[in-house]
Protein backbone atom coordinates (compact mmCIF):
# COMPACT_ATOMS: atom_id res chain seq x y z
CA UNK A 1 0.00 0.00 0.00
CA UNK A 2 1.22 3.48 -0.82
CA UNK A 3 1.86 5.80 2.12
CA UNK A 4 0.22 8.79 0.45
CA UNK A 5 -3.00 6.89 -0.12
CA UNK A 6 -3.16 5.85 3.49
CA UNK A 7 -2.54 9.39 4.75
CA UNK A 8 -5.55 10.69 2.90
CA UNK A 9 -7.71 7.60 3.28
CA UNK A 10 -8.50 7.24 -0.39
CA UNK A 11 -7.30 5.44 -3.51
CA UNK A 12 -7.28 6.28 -7.16
CA UNK A 13 -10.31 4.06 -7.62
CA UNK A 14 -12.40 6.73 -5.94
CA UNK A 15 -11.49 9.27 -8.62
CA UNK A 16 -12.78 9.49 -12.17
CA UNK A 17 -10.38 8.97 -15.07
CA UNK A 18 -10.33 12.71 -15.76
CA UNK A 19 -9.16 13.41 -12.23
CA UNK A 20 -6.26 10.94 -12.38
CA UNK A 21 -3.64 13.69 -12.35
CA UNK A 22 -5.24 15.37 -9.33
CA UNK A 23 -5.42 12.04 -7.50
CA UNK A 24 -1.72 11.47 -8.11
CA UNK A 25 -0.91 14.97 -6.84
CA UNK A 26 -2.92 14.46 -3.65
CA UNK A 27 -1.28 11.09 -3.12
CA UNK A 28 2.20 12.59 -3.41
CA UNK A 29 1.24 15.48 -1.13
CA UNK A 30 -0.11 13.03 1.43
CA UNK A 31 3.13 11.05 1.38
CA UNK A 32 5.21 14.22 1.71
CA UNK A 33 3.21 15.50 4.70
CA UNK A 34 3.32 12.11 6.41
CA UNK A 35 7.10 11.83 6.07
CA UNK A 36 7.70 15.43 7.19
CA UNK A 37 5.51 15.03 10.28
CA UNK A 38 7.29 11.81 11.21
CA UNK A 39 10.66 13.47 10.66
CA UNK A 40 9.64 16.29 12.99
CA UNK A 41 8.35 13.81 15.58
CA UNK A 42 11.66 11.93 15.58
CA UNK A 43 13.59 15.19 15.60
CA UNK A 44 11.90 16.07 18.88
CA UNK A 45 14.05 13.46 20.61
CA UNK A 46 17.24 15.07 19.28
CA UNK A 47 15.82 18.48 20.21
CA UNK A 48 15.08 17.33 23.76
CA UNK A 49 18.51 15.84 24.43
CA UNK A 50 20.14 18.73 22.58
CA UNK A 51 18.71 21.09 25.17
CA UNK A 52 20.23 18.93 27.90
CA UNK A 53 23.68 19.14 26.31
CA UNK A 54 23.28 22.84 25.52
CA UNK A 55 22.57 23.61 29.18
CA UNK A 56 26.12 22.45 29.95
CA UNK A 57 27.56 24.92 27.49
CA UNK A 58 28.70 24.22 23.95
CA UNK A 59 30.92 25.98 21.47
CA UNK A 60 29.98 26.64 17.86
CA UNK A 61 32.20 23.85 16.53
CA UNK A 62 30.56 21.42 18.97
CA UNK A 63 27.11 22.40 17.70
CA UNK A 64 28.14 21.83 14.09
CA UNK A 65 29.79 18.52 14.91
CA UNK A 66 26.84 17.19 16.92
CA UNK A 67 24.29 18.41 14.35
CA UNK A 68 26.21 16.72 11.54
CA UNK A 69 26.48 13.49 13.51
CA UNK A 70 22.75 13.43 14.28
CA UNK A 71 21.92 14.14 10.63
CA UNK A 72 24.17 11.27 9.49
CA UNK A 73 22.66 8.74 11.89
CA UNK A 74 19.14 9.98 11.08
CA UNK A 75 19.90 8.94 7.50
CA UNK A 76 21.61 5.61 8.23
CA UNK A 77 19.20 4.25 10.85
CA UNK A 78 15.91 4.78 8.95
CA UNK A 79 17.63 3.55 5.78
CA UNK A 80 18.44 0.26 7.49
CA UNK A 81 14.93 0.20 8.92
CA UNK A 82 13.31 0.72 5.53
CA UNK A 83 15.26 -2.18 4.02
CA UNK A 84 14.26 -4.37 6.95
CA UNK A 85 10.65 -3.22 6.68
CA UNK A 86 10.47 -4.04 2.99
CA UNK A 87 11.65 -7.57 3.72
CA UNK A 88 9.25 -8.00 6.63
CA UNK A 89 6.42 -6.57 4.51
CA UNK A 90 6.98 -9.28 1.91
CA UNK A 91 6.78 -11.93 4.62
CA UNK A 92 3.67 -10.55 6.34
CA UNK A 93 1.69 -9.45 3.29
CA UNK A 94 -1.55 -7.65 4.21
CA UNK A 95 -0.73 -7.97 7.93
CA UNK A 96 2.17 -5.53 7.53
CA UNK A 97 -0.08 -2.49 8.03
CA UNK A 98 -1.06 -3.71 11.50
CA UNK A 99 2.51 -4.53 12.47
CA UNK A 100 3.83 -1.16 11.25
CA UNK A 101 1.01 0.66 13.02
CA UNK A 102 1.73 -1.27 16.21
CA UNK A 103 5.40 -0.29 16.06
CA UNK A 104 4.47 3.37 15.81
CA UNK A 105 2.01 3.03 18.70
CA UNK A 106 4.69 1.47 20.90
CA UNK A 107 7.30 4.03 19.91
CA UNK A 108 4.93 6.97 20.43
CA UNK A 109 3.86 5.63 23.82
CA UNK A 110 7.49 5.17 24.85
CA UNK A 111 8.35 8.77 23.94
CA UNK A 112 5.37 10.13 25.89
CA UNK A 113 6.15 7.99 28.96
CA UNK A 114 9.82 9.01 28.81
CA UNK A 115 8.87 12.68 28.73
CA UNK A 116 6.63 12.21 31.78
CA UNK A 117 9.21 10.28 33.79
CA UNK A 118 12.05 12.48 32.65
CA UNK A 119 14.53 11.71 29.91
CA UNK A 120 17.09 10.26 32.30
CA UNK A 121 19.73 12.04 30.23
CA UNK A 122 23.27 11.03 31.13
CA UNK A 123 25.90 13.66 30.37
CA UNK A 124 28.32 12.82 27.56
CA UNK A 125 31.61 14.37 26.63
CA UNK A 126 30.39 16.14 23.52
CA UNK A 127 33.87 17.46 22.82
CA UNK A 128 35.13 14.01 21.77
CA UNK A 129 34.23 12.16 18.57
CA UNK A 130 33.16 9.13 20.57
CA UNK A 131 30.80 11.28 22.64
CA UNK A 132 29.30 12.83 19.51
CA UNK A 133 28.77 9.38 17.96
CA UNK A 134 27.19 8.08 21.17
CA UNK A 135 24.84 11.05 21.38
CA UNK A 136 23.93 10.82 17.69
CA UNK A 137 23.22 7.10 17.92
CA UNK A 138 21.13 7.47 21.07
CA UNK A 139 18.77 9.99 19.47
CA UNK A 140 18.56 8.03 16.19
CA UNK A 141 17.60 4.56 17.44
CA UNK A 142 13.88 5.37 17.23
CA UNK A 143 14.23 6.29 13.55
CA UNK A 144 15.12 2.65 12.80
CA UNK A 145 11.72 1.49 14.07
CA UNK A 146 9.92 4.17 12.08
CA UNK A 147 11.97 3.18 9.03
CA UNK A 148 10.71 -0.40 9.43
CA UNK A 149 7.12 0.86 9.47
CA UNK A 150 7.63 3.04 6.41
CA UNK A 151 9.42 0.24 4.58
CA UNK A 152 6.27 -1.87 4.82
CA UNK A 153 4.35 0.87 3.01
CA UNK A 154 6.89 1.35 0.21
CA UNK A 155 7.54 5.00 1.02
CA UNK A 156 9.78 7.20 -1.13
CA UNK A 157 13.26 6.10 -0.01
CA UNK A 158 15.22 9.21 -0.97
CA UNK A 159 12.62 11.64 0.37
CA UNK A 160 12.37 9.75 3.66
CA UNK A 161 16.07 9.56 4.52
CA UNK A 162 16.79 13.13 3.41
CA UNK A 163 13.86 14.53 5.42
CA UNK A 164 14.82 12.52 8.51
CA UNK A 165 18.47 13.50 8.24
CA UNK A 166 17.88 17.19 7.56
CA UNK A 167 15.25 17.73 10.24
CA UNK A 168 17.02 15.54 12.78
CA UNK A 169 20.24 17.52 12.42
CA UNK A 170 18.44 20.85 12.34
CA UNK A 171 16.35 20.18 15.44
CA UNK A 172 19.38 18.97 17.39
CA UNK A 173 21.16 22.23 16.51
CA UNK A 174 18.13 24.25 17.61
CA UNK A 175 18.02 22.32 20.88
CA UNK A 176 21.71 22.91 21.52
CA UNK A 177 21.34 26.61 20.75
CA UNK A 178 18.35 27.00 23.05
CA UNK A 179 19.80 24.87 25.84
CA UNK A 180 21.71 27.62 27.54
CA UNK A 181 18.68 29.87 27.90
CA UNK A 182 15.63 27.69 28.50
CA UNK A 183 14.33 25.10 30.92
CA UNK A 184 14.84 21.38 30.29
CA UNK A 185 11.05 20.99 30.54
CA UNK A 186 10.73 22.51 27.06
CA UNK A 187 12.58 19.54 25.62
CA UNK A 188 10.38 17.10 27.54
CA UNK A 189 7.23 18.77 26.17
CA UNK A 190 8.72 18.50 22.68
CA UNK A 191 9.40 14.79 23.13
CA UNK A 192 5.81 14.25 24.30
CA UNK A 193 4.51 16.10 21.23
CA UNK A 194 6.65 13.91 18.98
CA UNK A 195 5.28 10.81 20.67
CA UNK A 196 1.71 12.01 20.14
CA UNK A 197 2.36 12.46 16.41
CA UNK A 198 3.69 8.92 16.09
CA UNK A 199 0.73 7.59 18.09
CA UNK A 200 -1.67 9.31 15.70
CA UNK A 201 0.03 7.81 12.65
CA UNK A 202 0.09 4.39 14.29
CA UNK A 203 -3.70 4.51 14.70
CA UNK A 204 -4.08 5.78 11.15
CA UNK A 205 -2.02 2.91 9.78
CA UNK A 206 -4.11 0.32 11.65
CA UNK A 207 -7.57 1.78 11.05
Amino acid sequence: MKLGRLAYGCTRDSWTMGDGGMAEAYEQLGELMTILLMAIALGMDAFSLGIGVGMRGVQRRDVIRIGSGVALFHVLMPLLGIFAGQYVGLLLGHLSRYVSGGLLLLLGSHMIISSIKGSGFQPINHRTYFGVMLFSLSVSIDSFSVGVSLGMFHSNLMLTVLAFGLLGGLMSIIGLALGSGVSRSLGEYGEAAGGAILLAFGLMFIF
